[in-house]
């Protein structure tokens, strides 16, 4: 199946951002639409879901649905940004009309609960872009440099081309109030299951997300659309536990689906979150991953190529990975292109 890219942003262009899933205090998004602004030189606009705070929660699904078709439309906007994410998207699913996104291709930007909507995307064969406003756009006292070259290619450029792995990382909680600085340690690079180069389009995203499709069963693609993709899998600011990684990909084994991926990137894990009663440590929890996911390959795919504590996710920074663009996996070279 082919794909298509959006056309690309130019500078000056405007940016929609919208609270596809949950709104966020006014400030952050005043925040992420000054730096869209000042770093990548595009106007913003504020759709109305934009303006709902907390206290408000999220607008009805059929009104989020109609706000994202309406700026898809807009021949004004050029990309459409979602503030956040959630936990409801799923519900927005059944009020969209394929046909009026379809008809008007527009760079979509979102990721967690996003997911819901580019899974969608993904079947009516458009690519689209894992960021939000908040927090990549928001946290730190200056945009990484990370985020700000990757992003600033998913926005202006046909491709993300070779992206290579982040020097330093963190998951703490930047502290608005105070500003001050977070704790940033050296990366650990990417690792491999090396079974040769492949490249595929991508498929997945946040691993509650993808549960939720399969349980759903309403909004999945075609499994013969998946021949030669390469399913991306994060695990969010919930902490699950590795065994429910593992759970999730038996279950696409005895599906049947899983020996249908060519490949699979496994984004870096968020370690530490406040509202999880969790702690686990990182190079233990990393490695309970991997070690659940290479024993589900091994039983249900085992010629298939993988790569680890890739940047992208819910830790910082990341890369906008995009759902439906071709991924091409290299080992040798450990490298990761966009083609």
């Amino acid at each position: 199946m082919s794909f298509q890219r959006p056309p690309a942003v130019s500078t000056g262009d405007t940016v929609a951002l919208l609270a596809t899933s949950a709104p966020v205090p006014s400030g952050l998004v005043e925040r992420a639409a000054d730096r869209l602004s000042s770093v990548f030189g595009v106007e913003t606009v504020q759709y109305p879901t934009a303006e709902r705070t907390p206290a408000d929660g999220p607008a009805p699904p059929s009104e989020r649905a109609e706000e994202l078709m309406t700026a898809f439309e807009d021949p004004g906007v050029s990309a459409v940004v979602s503030v956040t994410g959630g936990d409801d998207q799923l519900r927005v699913l059944s009020s969209l009309d394929a046909d009026r996104l379809r008809r008007h291709p527009t760079r979509f930007f979102g990721y967690s609960d996003n997911d819901n909507l580019r899974l969608f995307l993904w079947r009516l064969g458009i690519v689209s872009w894992g960021t939000t406003a908040h927090p990549d756009l928001t946290v730190d006292a200056d945009l990484h440099p990370y985020v700000e070259e990757y992003l600033s290619r998913a926005l202006f450029a046909e491709t993300l081309g070779t992206v290579e792995p982040a020097t330093e990382w963190t998951d703490e909680w930047y502290d608005f109030e105070s500003g001050e600085p977070r704790s940033w340690q050296p990366s650990p690079g990417w690792s491999w299951r090396d079974r040769g180069t492949v490249a595929g389009p991508v498929w997945g995203g946040s691993l509650a997300i993808v549960e939720w499709h399969l349980q759903t069963d309403r909004f999945l693609p075609d499994p013969e659309r998946l021949d030669g993709a390469v399913l991306a899998l994060e695990t969010s600011e919930t902490l699950p536990r590795a065994e429910r990684v593992g759970y999730l990909l038996r279950s696409l084994g005895e599906r049947g689906w899983l020996d249908r991926f060519a490949g699979v990137v496994v984004g870096r894990p968020r370690a530490f979150s406040p509202e999880v009663a969790r702690d686990p440590d990182f190079d233990e929890y990393r490695t309970a991953i991997r070690e659940a996911v290479e024993t589900r390959l091994d039983r249900y795919a085992p010629e298939t190529t993988a790569v680890f504590d890739v940047d992208f996710g819910h830790t910082s920074p990341v890369f906008p990975l995009p759902l439906g663009a071709t991924a091409r996996l290299d080992p040798d070279a450990g490298t990761i292109t966009f083609e």
